[in-house]
């Protein structure tokens, strides 16, 4: 729409009057904004019921070439003032694990920030085999010229080669002493080896072997979550424990790990918490170390409120004469001698 020869504020609100439901939906003007390119944008105040801090906006586009006005589009917008709904959030970042039912499924994303690869054998394999010293160099003067040039294996002696996470030695000046010529009480130690065995063993405990596992920020999380929730030191069942401590029950069973530092399972089948992780200062009233309480009648018999025992003689007051009564009585009575 082209208006010539007319006031860019009058046409504005001529604008903002043909969009609004009525006329007194438009208030007085704001201001006006110079957008960008000859294009400018004019503010009313809205005074909608329920809109309060909200302004029509009517954008104009002025052509100095033609000293034309042309209306480009028209809105109500709101402020910093305005009552707006809360920001929109996605599903899935709103979504509470509460709200999950056992057969729904949310899936891990590939990037989880809270898995790690495992741990892959061929990996210490490679790194060892880079370091172990040649079995077909049997020279000692090149063994020696080869310490020299990179620290040997700290191992049993023997030839096979390990698995384990190897620590090697960092090479001394040629002036130091050797450390085998120091006497024997102020023996420093060459240095550390994981044997095979050992890293195995490590590997198995912790299943390391799996595809992903846990990284540390992770435990970390999941052992404060675990530590703040119901199962742990601020539960209403620890207040009423009195002082008896999952950490000295017989049916805590320990967690291996950083975990086991501050939480074990239930195993008792008489507690709430059977079957869950609690922390070692969780407490409930079934502790193995709580006595059970002395055995009592189930009923406990009282006085009868009634004594049927004996029978009371209480004179009965004299019967009212009624002969309507009476006349039913001796009907049924010659009724039943006649049958």
């Amino acid at each position: 729409m082209v208006q010539e020869d007319l006031d860019p504020e009058e046409l504005a609100r001529r604008v903002a009057l043909s969009v609004a439901a009525d006329s007194d939906e438009v208030g007085g003007l704001v201001g006006r904004t110079l957008i960008g390119d000859g294009v400018w944008d004019y503010r009313f105040a809205s005074a909608i019921k329920g809109y309060e801090g909200w302004q029509w906006s009517v954008t104009l586009y002025r052509d100095e070439d033609a000293d034309t006005w042309t209306v480009d589009e028209s809105s109500l917008v709101p402020t910093d003032a305005a009552l707006q709904p809360p920001a929109w959030v996605p599903w899935k970042d709103r979504l509470l694990p509460s709200d999950l039912s056992v057969t729904d499924a949310m899936g891990t994303e590939p990037d989880d920030p809270r898995l790690t690869a495992g741990y892959k054998p061929a990996q210490a394999s490679h790194q060892n085999s880079q370091v172990q010293q040649n079995p077909e160099d049997d020279n000692p003067a090149d063994d020696e010229e080869g310490q020299q040039e990179s620290s040997p294996l700290v191992g049993d002696g023997s030839d096979q080669e390990t698995d384990g996470v190897v620590f090697r030695l960092a090479d001394r000046p040629s002036g130091e002493k050797d450390v085998h010529e120091q006497e024997s009480n102020d023996q420093i130690p060459l240095g550390a080896q994981t044997s095979s065995d050992d890293l195995d063993e490590a590997v198995d405990r912790f299943a390391l072997t799996r595809r992903h596992v846990m990284t540390a920020e992770a435990r970390t999380a999941t052992a404060k979550r675990w530590y703040e929730g119901q199962h742990g030191p601020k539960s209403l069942s620890t207040r009423t424990a009195k002082g008896k401590a999952c950490e000295t029950c017989g049916f805590m069973i320990p967690l291996a790990g950083d975990l086991g530092t501050m939480f074990g399972v239930c195993a008792n089948r008489w507690s709430p918490d059977d079957g869950r992780v609690v922390s070692l200062d969780h407490g409930c009233g079934e502790h193995s170390e709580i006595e059970p309480q002395e055995e009592s009648h189930l009923w406990v018999q009282s006085q009868p409120a009634y004594d049927d025992l004996h029978i009371d003689v209480v004179r009965q007051k004299p019967r009212e004469e009624r002969p309507e009564v009476e006349l039913m009585e001796q009907m049924q009575s010659e009724d039943g001698s006649e049958d």
